[in-house]
């Protein structure tokens, strides 16, 4: 099969082009060229800046006709709306990498199905149903097969592990430390992970594959933790004592700490229970490997690296913590002599 990636040296587009290599299909990638190439003479590679519209369009049109094209880094509409029109009547399906970010937060029912409202808050899960949404149209007008993959929080070895105040390593540097940890709310809300490796499978499985024709499939974790239990598990994995949490309320965690907004306040907090029966049942999605074991292999790539950052780097941090304790023990207080 010949099948064109979008992208595809990056977290789930690089194990999704080494298995289509490894069964055989003839692979082109476009991409920036900012990562290594670690496929060599397996495949061709073409580079062009998606962000330049008319270079990319005439770039993708170059590179030939395609049984399937592969879209993992179609984050704008206007951007998909281009190569739409670039790959009508040259692509037999495409295959675009949405996000679950895409549902509506809260839901009135959980879990995720794949024909829930797609409400997103944030600007990413916006812009995500708004490229949904050209693809969708495309489709009904005949111009190729279209399908939707909507992954959740994906991660490789060299990734990183979520937390509330961002992408920082250090907090695991807190927690083997025996350092107190924030924690959004009041920790039970659900969040799941899955390793990239596994996430691909069910990119392979909709490729070329008619029954995934015209629909749209969650492709998450099934592992629903707390996020108390989840720093628990991240503890564990660092052998270091379950960890002290400090609970903070989301709406006032972002006003205090800003680089808290874009995940917590429209993600973290809410419940991440997504139904994957349908990847199963027609993709062939397995999750094979549990969170502690994939943390684990995240933890031992950044300590093999020296990658995990040093928590007194970010006195910040204990200064938020400082700070709404003083805040709560003195409302406390003041509610006390209030009753007495």
């Amino acid at each position: 099969m010949k099948v064109l990636i979008l992208g595809g040296t990056g977290k789930i587009s690089s194990p999704l082009t080494r298995m289509l290599l490894d069964r055989g299909d003839d692979v082109t990638l476009v991409n920036r060229g900012h990562r290594p190439n670690p496929f060599g003479h397996r495949v061709r590679v073409i580079t062009a800046d998606r962000s330049d519209i008319p270079a990319f369009e005439a770039t993708v049109r170059e590179a030939g006709t395609f049984d399937v094209v592969v879209d993992m880094i179609g984050f704008h509409p206007e951007e998909v709306e281009a190569t739409t029109r670039t790959l009508t009547g040259r692509c037999g399906q495409y295959v675009f990498c949405s996000t679950v970010d895409v549902y509506q937060r809260p839901s009135p029912t959980y879990p995720y199905r794949e024909g829930d409202a797609r409400r997103a808050l944030s600007r990413y899960g916006q812009d995500k149903i708004a490229c949904e949404q050209v693809l969708e149209r495309a489709h009904a007008d005949g111009a190729f097969m279209v399908t939707l993959l909507r992954p959740a929080h994906t991660y490789d070895d060299t990734g990183f592990i979520h937390h509330a105040l961002g992408r920082s390593t250090s907090f695991l540097d807190r927690i083997r430390r025996g350092k107190p940890v924030i924690v959004h709310g009041d920790g039970q809300s659900l969040w799941v992970a899955a390793k990239a490796d596994d996430v691909a499978t069910g990119f392979v499985g909709a490729i070329g594959n008619a029954r995934a024709y015209g629909r749209s499939y969650n492709l998450a974790g099934e592992e629903w933790l707390t996020w108390d239990a989840y720093h628990r598990l991240v503890a564990d994995v660092l052998r270091a004592p379950p960890p002290e949490l400090v609970h903070i309320p989301t709406d006032i965690l972002v006003r205090i700490a800003p680089r808290a907004g874009a995940t917590c306040a429209a993600n973290f907090c809410f419940p991440n229970i997504h139904d994957v029966t349908a990847a199963r049942r027609d993709l062939g999605y397995r999750y094979t490997v549990p969170v502690r074991r994939g943390f684990a292999s995240v933890v031992a790539h950044l300590d093999t690296h020296g990658a995990i950052a040093d928590a007194d780097a970010e006195p910040w941090y204990d200064t938020i913590i400082d700070a709404w304790r003083t805040t709560s023990d003195d409302l406390v207080l003041r509610l006390a002599a209030l009753n007495a």
